[in-house]
């Protein structure tokens, strides 16, 4: 007997008694950028790896050790997209969207990284993300953090997460700054955790937000980031910071907040969570006003975010019972015997016609009225109807109530349309 074959480590299966929960997340995010009118761009999971490279950095972890990167036929090198921003951008240059235009854009789909699987971390995972570009003032920053708050309360975990701000300040500011902190760093390098000595040499801005409490505990003493802002930057922080105050947006400034991708440059931002252990991060975005230069387009301001789906989907899951998202029916319909299959089919099939918002399943399999009935109370449905063979020309059907206390009925199909119609409207 041959071996099963498993799914790759880190690609997981959505089953069905999953999928409810899915579905509903993915409609909310829809329902989001609809109303903040968000314009939706599909981009390929496989893009040239030069992407990537030029817009991540070859010096990452990313690059360098996580990317799904592989030769075509054509000796092409090509990559799974572990992001999505460099990808919108891409599409922006290459379809004219971006130079000299205002655009919201927004993206959803699955990314990859080759990385150690974890709780709501896997290889294959799914990002919903919202970009906007040629608005360089602080109000678009605080428009894309309050699509997220927005979100949190829509799936009722608005009291579960809270705010996190910074400014990186421009590119020239952030470079002098970086000469400051290796420069601490340096002084105490002997003391840092292994991989905060490697990133000291790589991208030492990412020491700031490491996770080991001893490197932590010297961090204290290293200049902050905040303290050296260029003046523009500081009038466009505290741009950011009086218009969330006005919206009673509540936020802590964290001036050890950076960003792992080297084009982010002023504000930048994170929506954590201490109800998913330590890797607490839900929602992370900031400004890249360099970014549509860096990949051949013309200078462009933008900002936007990107949040993990299957960590929402843990959160939400954490909160909420999961049997609550399963997609039930509403009407199940049965025939009485084998002469009346055809026709409870095509009565199935007139329902969905006339009342395409009702979910009607129909009985198939056959079986005797007592496990049809119990078919019929598993589906989760609210009514059963019966079509009986020797009324089957008559048009009437026996109808049972199966989630209240109610006799049964015998209707018409005009008399069935309406009661379907009053129950489910």
């Amino acid at each position: 007997m041959s071996k099963n074959i498993q799914a790759i480590r880190g690609m997981n299966d959505c089953v069905p008694a999953q999928s409810g929960v899915w579905q509903y997340v993915e409609a909310q995010i829809r329902q989001l950028v609809s109303s903040y009118q968000y314009q939706e761009i599909r981009t390929p999971i496989v893009e040239s790896t030069e992407l990537f490279k030029r817009s991540i950095g070859e010096v990452t972890d990313i690059v360098e050790k996580e990317m799904y990167t592989f030769d075509d036929r054509n000796g092409d090198s090509l990559t799974l997209r572990p992001e999505g921003t460099a990808c919108c951008v891409r599409a922006g240059n290459q379809h004219g969207l971006l130079y000299n235009q205002q655009q919201r854009l927004w993206y959803m789909g699955p990314m990859f990284r080759h990385e150690r699987p974890q709780k709501g971390r896997y290889r294959q995972f799914h990002q919903f993300g919202a970009e906007a570009y040629g608005l360089e003032g602080p109000d678009i920053d605080v428009e894309v953090i309050l699509m997220g708050a927005r979100l949190w309360k829509a799936f009722g975990i608005a009291d579960k997460v809270s705010l996190q701000i910074n400014s990186l300040g421009s590119n020239e500011a952030r470079a002098a700054y970086k000469e400051r902190l290796v420069a601490f760093l340096q002084s105490v390098e002997s003391d840092l955790d292994e991989d905060s000595k490697r990133r000291l040499h790589t991208n030492p801005l990412r020491v700031l937000d490491t996770k080991d409490p001893n490197t932590q505990a010297l961090l204290k003493d290293a200049p902050r980031l905040i303290d050296h802002l260029d003046e523009a930057s500081q009038q466009h922080f505290d741009g950011l910071c009086a218009s969330l105050d006005a919206l009673n947006i509540a936020y802590e400034v964290n001036p050890s907040l950076v960003r792992g991708l080297d084009y982010y440059n002023r504000t930048v931002f994170e929506w954590v969570t201490d109800m998913l252990g330590a890797q607490g991060t839900i929602c992370a975005g900031g400004r890249y006003d360099s970014l549509v230069a860096q990949l051949g387009g013309k200078a462009t301001p933008a900002v936007g975010f990107a949040m993990g789906l299957e960590r929402l989907v843990l959160l939400i899951e954490s909160i909420r019972q999961s049997d609550e998202f399963l997609v039930k029916a509403d009407v199940y319909v049965m025939a009485s015997g084998d002469a009346s299959v055809n026709g409870a089919m095509k009565i199935a099939e007139q329902l969905r016609d006339e009342l395409s918002h009702v979910r009607v399943q129909m009985h198939c399999g056959g079986g005797n009225m007592k496990k049809q009935m119990k078919k019929a109370d598993a589906s989760g449905a609210y009514i059963a109807i019966i079509v009986p063979d020797s009324e089957l020309n008559e048009q009437t059907f026996d109808v049972k109530f199966l989630r209240e206390q109610s006799p049964q009925q015998t209707l018409s199909m005009p008399e069935l349309l309406n009661l379907l119609s009053e129950k489910f409207s």
